[in-house]
This record gives C-alpha cells, structure tokens and sequence, in this order.
C-alpha cells in the first residue's frame, strides 16, 4: 500500500475514535448533573446502542451500496459533528436527546465505513491492517489528554501566581475541577468531540476515492444473516453468545459508572482524583488494551479458547472488588485500571477472532455481526437502561454508595465465567461440527 495511503487512513482511525472517547466517559456522570431523571438518563444513554443495533441490519449496508464511502464520511460528521457542538450548550432533555440520536444514528455506520475504507485499499489486509486499527485505539487515548488543560480550575491557577512555563504547568495539573463545577465544564468534552468531528468531516474529502458496493445477489447477504443465526443451535455457540451479552451488559456498567467513581471525593467512596485527570486515567485501559493484542496470539496457542475467554471475564471482578473494597488506595484504583486490556482483548477481541475461524467463510461477516449485536447493542442497550436506575437505587442523600453498587457488576461477571468454563466447550480445530 501507498505510504501516503496508509497514513491517511491511520489518521482516519486516529479522528474516528477520537470522537468517540472524547465524549463518552464523562456523560455518565453529567447527564444526571443537568438534573435528568434516571428513565431520561436511560433514554439518552440508550441512543448508541439502539443505533449500534440499527447499523448492524440496515444503515451500514444501506451507506455501504449507495454512497462512496469517502463522502458518506464527511456527510456524517459533518452533520454528526454539528449535533455533537450542540449538545455542548443543551441543558433541556428533548433537545439533547434529538442531537444525540442524530449523531449516533450517523456515527455508528461510520465505524465500518471507515473500515471499508481501510480494506479497500490495502493490498496485504493481514499484514496491513494492524497498523491502520491501532490509530482507532491511539485515537481513543488522545482524546483524554486535552481535558488536562480543559477541565482545570484556572482562578485557582491564577490565584496561585506560578512563575515560569514550567511551574505554570505544574499548577496546572494540580488543578482540576471537582465537584459541580467539575460536572458544568464537562460539557467542553461535547466540543472537543464535535470539533474533532467537523475536521474529520472536511478531511474525508481527501480521503482516496471508495464507491459505492453493488448489493450481493439472489438475496445472499439476506441467506448468510439468516445461517448465521441457524448456528446458534449448537450449544458452545449458543452459550458463546449469551455470556457475549453478559460481558458487554459488566462492560458497559464500567463505563457508567466508572467516571463518577473515579472523581468523587474519598469522603463519599470514591477515588478522589481531580476532574482533569479522570480522562487519562481510564486510558490507561486502552494503552494496556494496545500491548495485550501482542501477547493474544500467544495467549490463544499456549491457553486456548476457553481460558483465555475466562480469563477476559475474571479481570472485570477483579477491578470491581478493588473499587469496592479498596476505595482509599488510589495508587491500586489508577494501576487495576490495566486490567481493561485484559478484559477487551482477552474476551471481545478473542470473540471476533474465534467467529472468523470457527464460522463457515461464506457467513464469516454476519457471524461478525451477530457477536456485534450483543457486543455494541443489547449488552450496552440493557446496561444503559439499568444502570442509571442502579445507581439512584445505591444514592441516599447525594452520595453513591459505590461499595454495594460495584458487588452488583462484580457478581454477574463471575457467573458468566462460571457459565462459560462449565458450558462452553468448542470442538477441536480439526473437528468442526459447523
């Protein structure tokens, strides 16, 4: 490939995710400050996965056949980046919700967009694509580190009179926001993210050219749905499938909660880490995630499916039994953060490999698909819906009561390991039964 090609789309990949992490850690915790009732914090937080669930059946194929690839990008955020910039100054539930459907509605077809892009001009896909997948992952973890800067208390800086670039800084790290004004600034995470949208828009248009796919014919893609779905009769796919949804419903509690978790005061259960400092600290999780895929491989050949799987599953309870019980050793609450590389490429990313050797070649990309639905859909779908109603549940007085809240996700991780070490049981490579 194309040296200016593949940096191209590298930075594609960078922009693409930056978005996406720029926003969504911190909503969890600031949708309740706009004074949203948990059934309207649901219903916010329910746009992603609906429109993830949406993608996977219409909207991807619908962009894929009908536009190239490059401007259907730069449609959708342009137009997904203005309604993110809005919901920077929207403190009314309607209003946000429309813009929040109509960025995720437009976002979410650009997640495989932007990998078509990517495939369709790679020469050596397995050799090449690597490269390109880990800019998402770098971009995912840029997007925390502006809010160092963003979400600092400057009168505090100020009043502090630093001398010196250097001593400027150092206020400044010390500085972040708490509490209220914490949550208030929280909306520049909106522009940050739309901002990044509206670049990524006008950059799609020197994007390499990507027409439209003609649709497959005699209703094949249609059939490979539905056969993938038939597989589902076996038991170890079966169970696969479920614990998926189980793992992504303890997945996505992490990320409901875990902002609130980490900036709340050691007075009231949490972390106490300052406002500018949550973002980085929950990427620690995707810099772990990027040197767990080195060691996967081996993990796969040494382990095995099943192990390594339960393995993935067994790190969520552990994080969550040291957020619970060890809530005033921050140090270990910043360190276990590690283990959300575990977590995603021991299990998730094992998932997408197993479905492409496992399924038959014909309906490997609906196998993909439906491990997705779960993955980016119901699983978040349910944990959205439940866990702002969880968390009013554990509140008394204004305080989360984070110990007995995280035994909840800490108790359903460990029946999904249980589930998947008693009821998952693959046939040998060589003796596929599928």
């Amino acid at each position: 490939m194309n040296s200016a090609i593949k940096y191209k789309l590298f930075l594609m990949m960078v922009l693409e995710f930056f978005i996406w992490g720029a926003w969504l850690p911190l909503i969890f915790g600031y949708l309740p400050s706009l004074k949203f009732s948990p059934g309207e914090c649901s219903a916010i937080l329910s746009a992603f996965p609906i429109a993830a669930i949406i993608g996977m059946f219409f909207s991807n194929q619908f962009a894929d056949r009908n536009f190239a690839a490059e401007k259907f990008l730069a449609f959708s955020h342009l137009v997904g980046g203005l309604a993110m910039l809005g919901m920077a100054f929207t403190r009314e539930f309607w209003p946000f919700l429309g813009l929040m459907y109509v960025h995720c509605l437009l976002y979410v077809p650009t997640i495989s967009i932007t990998n078509s892009i990517a495939f369709t001009h790679m020469k050596d896909a397995q050799k090449e694509f690597g490269f390109v997948r880990m800019g998402g992952t770098l971009g995912w973890i840029l997007a925390s580190w502006p809010f160092i800067f963003i979400l600092v208390d400057y009168d505090k800086v100020h009043a502090a009179n630093p001398q010196g670039i250097v001593d400027w800084i150092g206020t400044v790290l010390k500085s972040g926001l708490t509490g209220q004004a914490m949550q208030d600034a929280t909306k520049w995470t909106y522009v940050v993210a739309g901002v990044a949208s509206l670049i990524l828009a006008a950059f799609s248009l020197i994007l390499p050219h990507t027409p439209p796919k003609k649709a497959g014919e005699g209703g094949a893609e249609s059939m490979a749905w539905a056969e993938a779905f038939s597989l589902l009769r076996h038991p170890f796919i079966l169970v696969l499938w479920l614990v998926t949804f189980v793992d992504s419903f303890v997945h996505n509690c992490y990320f409901n909660w875990a902002g609130t978790f980490l900036g709340a005061p050691v007075t009231a259960g949490g972390a106490g880490i300052a406002g500018n400092w949550i973002q980085p600290v929950m990427s620690i999780g995707q810099i772990a995630e990027l040197l767990t895929m080195f060691v996967l491989g081996a993990t796969l050949k040494n382990l095995g499916w099943r192990t390594t799987m339960i393995l993935g599953i067994i790190a969520y309870p552990v994080r969550f039994a040291v957020w619970a019980f060890l809530p005033d050793h921050q140090m270990l609450i910043i360190l276990i953060q590690a283990l959300h590389g575990v977590c995603y490429a021991f299990f998730f990313a094992t998932v997408y490999i197993f479905a492409e050797e496992y399924f038959p070649k014909d309906v490997r990309t609906s196998a993909q698909g439906l491990f997705n639905v779960m993955i980016l859909g119901l699983g978040g779908l349910a944990a959205n819906t439940i866990c702002p109603y969880l968390g009013a549940a554990f509140t008394k007085d204004g305080i989360m009561d984070f110990h007995h809240l995280f035994l909840v996700p800490l108790a359903v991780a460990l029946l999904a390991a249980i589930a998947l070490a008693a009821f998952f049981h693959p046939p040998p490579m060589t003796k596929k039964t599928i």
